[in-house]
């Protein structure tokens, strides 16, 4: 049972992950680590989303499994979805839209996206098709997972491609020779299946090549079999196969804090540092300099932050609004019209389109309105008030939602759907309660967050009430 771990939080996560067992780090960990790794492909691997907010786990499912449980234990904000289309499934699937580039394909509970480049022949509207999922997305993104009708058996270092000619499909550009090796490696290779080899096997031994390739062999031999038994045109659409489970970790504020104090214990960290490069590329490259240099602030320098990468006063910023099943809603984007560096607080407004009512205020959502939020780091609620074209105090809504983090073009948390409401006369209550307990019911929310959100909207109602 071991993993590969790949992206800013690699460090914090190969120390977490020790016991799991960790092969083929990157040569940066390999030197910050004093300790020895394993030569030998991994059975599951850890690596950053694409916008930094968490991580992607995919492998073996009792390894997968094993990492998740580490991780959700890093802080009381971490949450974990597992993938009803993981990486390596293959389903039959029913076309219900052709765009320009590609088809969207009706997988059952999900839908995926078919690149027409990665689909073999013609695919039209209402059509079946066999597809694979190349390339998953976790539920906090908008994009769907990608597919193709090319059938891979996925492994660490060794790929193997259903439908090629050559015995060696591709191999990575610093090792060529590999195309040479794979013909006096035990292993046989299955008729009509190819071998991908990826970058992890340029530096591995030839034993952990043919274990490499044996694993990959397996699962092709697996899939093989899945397959074989078809697809009743009523049951469509359908998963035909899964080896691989594939599992989405999303970390919040408070469990990016914890991280730091893991990777702490391996090398100087800055505080503040996964909460940095959680924000953008840039900043990323920043903390690596500014820890390089041994620059390294007692307190989260978020003013620094605000001023080199934003947001700053004038900025447009979208409420990223993030739900406990892994939803993300975009309540709107605003300008900051202040901005307290020293304090880690913003201030954003947004103008209100006529239409509707205010949630749990009942108020009717008239034009002119003016939505002013006011966002601080760290804290576990945001206040916002509803004004008129007239300046009227229409009414005032505290959001409880884990940890806030005010990244350069967006405000992150996870929405804990208890709130507290002061309407215009002076009244004041909580709302949504049974919500946030049915979340708990249903493995959303742990009960330990539920009673933190409880507690914090019982603070918040009690000082309205003063």
């Amino acid at each position: 049972m071991t993993v590969s771990v790949r992206g800013i939080y690699a460090t914090a996560l190969t120390e977490l992950l020790a016991e799991v067992g960790v092969t083929n780090p990157s040569d940066p960990i390999r030197e910050r680590f004093d300790r020895e790794f394993g030569p030998g492909s991994a059975a599951a691997h850890v690596s950053t989303t694409s916008d930094r907010q968490g991580v992607g786990v995919t492998g073996d499912p009792d390894t997968v499994d094993a990492v998740v449980e580490r991780l959700r234990n890093v802080g009381v904000d971490v949450f974990a979805y597992r993938d009803g289309a993981p990486r390596g499934a293959v389903f039959e699937g029913y076309v219900t839209e052709t765009r320009g580039g590609g088809a969207v394909v009706d997988l059952g509970e999900n839908e995926g996206y078919l690149p027409f480049d990665d689909a073999e022949g013609y695919v039209d509207d209402g059509e079946t098709v066999r597809v694979q999922v190349v390339d998953p997305n976790p539920p906090w993104k908008s994009r769907r997972p990608r597919l193709s009708t090319e059938l891979r058996a996925f492994g660490d270092a060794a790929t193997l491609v259903r439908g090629r000619d050559a015995l060696v499909a591709d191999t990575p550009s610093s090792a060529p020779e590999l195309a040479r090796t794979t013909e006096i490696l035990s292993p046989e290779v299955p008729d009509g299946w190819a071998v991908e080899w990826g970058d992890a096997a340029a530096d591995l031994s030839m034993d952990a090549l043919g274990d490499a390739l044996a694993n990959a062999v397996e699962a092709a031999e697996s899939l093989d079999a899945a397959l074989g038994g078809g697809v009743d045109i009523d049951d469509v659409p359908a998963r035909v196969a899964v080896t691989d489970a594939t599992t989405w970790v999303w970390f919040g504020g408070d469990a990016r804090r914890a991280l730091d104090n893991v990777r702490r214990r391996v090398t100087e960290t800055i505080v503040g540092h996964h909460r940095i490069k959680a924000g953008s590329s840039s900043a990323s490259t920043a903390v690596d300099f500014a820890e390089s240099l041994g620059a390294l602030p007692e307190e989260f320098p978020f003013a620094a932050v605000s001023e080199q990468f934003g947001p700053a006063a004038g900025d447009t910023v979208a409420i990223e609004h993030g739900k406990p099943d892994g939803r993300l809603i975009t309540l709107g984007r605003g300008e900051v019209t202040d901005c307290d560096p020293d304090a880690g607080r913003v201030t954003v407004e947004r103008e209100m389109t006529a239409g509707g009512t205010y949630d749990a205020l009942g108020v009717e959502r008239q034009e002119g309105d003016v939505a002013i939020t006011r966002f601080q780091e760290g804290r576990w609620w945001y206040p916002t008030v509803y004004r008129g074209a007239d300046g009227t105090r229409r009414g005032t809504y505290i959001n409880v939602n884990t940890p806030l983090e005010l990244f350069p073009s967006g405000i992150r948390y996870v929405d804990l759907h208890l709130d507290v409401v002061k309407h215009a006369d002076g009244r004041v209550e909580q709302v949504d309660a049974d919500e946030l307990q049915a979340c708990v019911e249903n493995g959303l929310v742990t009960p330990e967050l539920a009673e933190k959100a409880t507690g914090v909207a019982d603070r918040i109602e009690n000082a309205f009430r003063d």
